[in-house]
């Protein structure tokens, strides 16, 4: 069987990386190295809906395929070999972890195919398999894993191969992001891969437009064979078949809209509403969390719920002792569906008149908005207390977050204890710590060596992005999205983004931003500790500049400035993100979609929809060469 394995790896030129022909044993890393993805893999919106999936559709056609339960990977291969194993992280940025290939089934190692190729798909334990392994295999905490989802993500992540191969993990591919140009359609591309040694996700394709009936029924057969192949799955995902107008599709800064997810419908539980806890967010809005008698739910013991606002408190009728309904959305967030015992709410005794941190008094905020046509009034329990210590700490785990400062050991409980001790009251006092050193070197749990890694950490946070910055500075609805578009507007120059603002900027001329995000900043400015705390901090830091491959004059004189200018096929020597970096330095807003917003089309190698629609609303269609002459090379 060796000798007959060997000589069909020969004549196929596939071989798989857990082949017992490949006598290269299993590897070890002392760490999870960090790498990028040009191409971000994002998630996609969801719905529970099959009439809103008919809708999305609509004429167009969609593959269905089976939304698999696991761990999202990417595999790069170059020359026909595989140069890296990644895990999605968080969209842009994931962890290496090649060296796990050989503990992975699935993935091959080499393939008859020299062109650069980039498969995305899910490392998954089957249920048959972790129902054998939850007898024997125990998590940090000496307990039985609950879910082969969170057994198969930690699996993948180990640092020593030869234990990721004993945990059965499986890998199949569901979408090819890079290779294969010459074909237009997802499903053609899919359909490649098995001849390269791919056990390729399940998946169906639309003839013509589905009924409502037509498209329950794909979704029930698609979830047949999953339970009859013993496949974990938690959803079916419609997507449209054709690459170009999925990309004409554009994305948001959490989800492609080319794609939609069917997620299943979530289980109930009965259990006892203890009682309703009350904390302060950073924001000053006092969340209520429901406490409730531990229920087990898709193997996990859960015992508290988000219960959104008083409102939902309200609309519930939710008082202790009720016995409610309970589910875990989507297999993950736990969350409150009925009340069984309505008619026993008293306002009075559901809220607390005071902040449950500081003592002082809590106040109902009302909200109005429009949905569906219809006022809408949202209530929601405030605390405006400024120094209230709960609302600063959060503040604080927000500033050193990673996704902001970016300070790594300064966890809520260490920023807690800091705060305690009277050596934090600003942001600014972090970079200070090193006066209080030699108490906290002979703090319980930290040493020499813990605090050089923390002082190296806030030492490293001193060169930051102006994204960064703006994400810490904990401007209400500014995240990752509108930070990068800011960004792109105002060259990443914090001083030329403060002097729009005190020039009455209209943000909502901006993409996305709506009349409630231009308010936030305007107000955020007109505060004047936050103007304190914007212009002493800035001092203490280095905010990377975007660096402009033209001079100032250059940039004015060129005819893009403020115009929205939109890509569409290949533009040589740069990827998407690339030209689209070059767009906005020239002063230009880099477009996803053609509308009627668009001011110039530029048309590379292998055009898409987005040529035909140009062309339809009679938008200036430029050829790269045209583009790079009016830009001023």
């Amino acid at each position: 069987m060796y000798d007959e394995l060997a000589a069909l790896e020969k004549e196929t030129g596939i071989w798989m990386a857990d082949s017992p022909t490949q006598t290269v044993g299993f590897q070890a890393v002392s760490e999870l190295k960090k790498t990028g993805h040009p191409i971000p893999l994002l998630s996609l919106d969801k719905t529970k809906s099959v009439e809103e999936l008919v809708s999305f559709a609509g004429e167009h056609q969609i593959l269905l395929m089976l939304k698999l339960d696991g761990l999202t990977v990417k595999l790069t291969y170059e020359d026909g070999k595989l140069a890296e194993a990644a895990t999605r992280g968080d969209g842009d940025t994931g962890e290496v972890v090649t060296h796990n290939v050989r503990g992975i089934s699935g993935i091959p190692q080499h393939i008859p195919h020299r062109e650069r190729l980039v498969v995305s798909g899910e490392a998954f334990i089957r249920p048959g398999d972790f129902l054998k392994l939850q007898e024997t295999l125990t998590d940090s905490s000496g307990e039985r894993y609950k879910n082969g989802r969170n057994l198969a993500a930690g699996s993948v992540r180990l640092l020593d191969a030869a234990v990721c191969r004993e945990r059965r993990v499986m890998f199949m591919p569901f979408a090819v992001v890079e290779g294969f140009q010459e074909m237009e359609s997802k499903s053609q591309k899919l359909r490649k891969l098995p001849e390269l040694g791919f056990q390729v996700c399940k998946f169906v394709i639309s003839k013509r437009k589905l009924a409502c009936q037509e498209m329950a029924d794909g979704i029930a057969k698609l979830r047949q064979f999953a339970e009859a192949g013993d496949i974990p799955i938690d959803g079916i995902v419609a997507s449209y078949n054709d690459i170009a107008f999925s990309r004409s599709c554009g994305r948001t800064g959490h989800h492609y809209k080319d794609g939609l997810a069917f997620k299943f419908e979530d289980k109930l539980h009965e259990t006892k509403l203890f009682f309703i806890e009350w904390n302060p967010s950073r924001s000053g809005e006092i969340s209520p969390v429901a406490v409730f008698e531990p229920v087990e739910i898709d193997g996990c013991e859960v015992s508290r719920a988000s219960l959104h606002n008083l409102s939902f408190i309200e609309g519930m009728e939710l008082m202790p002792g009720c016995r409610i309904l309970v589910s875990k959305r989507n297999m993950i967030i736990p969350h409150v569906e009925e009340n069984l015992d309505r008619g026993r709410f008293v306002m009075e005794q559901a809220v607390p008149k005071k902040c449950p941190c500081c003592g002082e008094p809590a106040r109902i905020h009302e909200s109005r908005s429009v949905e569906n046509g219809k006022d809408k009034i949202t209530k929601t329990l405030f605390c405006d207390n400024q120094n209230c210590e709960t609302r600063r700490l959060r503040q604080f785990v927000h500033f050193v977050s990673q996704k902001a400062m970016n300070i790594e050991g300064l966890s809520e409980a260490t920023l807690e204890k800091f705060i305690g001790k009277g050596w934090i009251h600003t942001y600014m006092d972090i970079y200070g710590l090193d006066r209080h050193k030699d108490e906290i070197v002979n703090m319980e749990g930290f040493g020499e060596k813990s605090w050089q890694r923390l002082w190296n950490a806030i030492q490293g946070s001193r060169n930051t992005t102006f994204e960064q910055y703006l994400i810490a500075m904990d401007i209400l609805m500014v995240g990752n999205t509108a930070s990068r578009t800011l960004a792109g507007v105002f060259h990443s120059d914090l001083e030329e983004f403060e002097d729009a603002v005190h020039h009455q900027y209209d943000f909502t001329q901006l993409p996305d931003f709506g009349d409630t995000l231009h308010n936030n900043i305007h107000e955020w400015f007109y505060d004047e500790e936050n103007l304190y705390v914007w212009e002493v901090l800035q001092q203490m830091l280095h905010i990377e500049k975007r660096t402009a491959e033209n001079n100032t004059d250059a940039v004015r004189e060129n005819p893009f400035v403020g115009l929205t200018v939109v890509v569409t096929g290949k533009v040589e020597p740069y990827t998407r993100s690339g030209i689209n970096e070059k767009i906005e330095s020239l002063g230009a807003h880099a477009g996803s979609s053609v509308s009627k917003k668009t001011d110039y089309l530029v048309c590379g190698e292998n055009a898409g929809s987005k040529l035909a629609k140009a062309r339809e609303l009679g938008i200036k269609v430029l050829t790269p060469a045209q583009f790079f002459q009016m830009a001023g090379e």
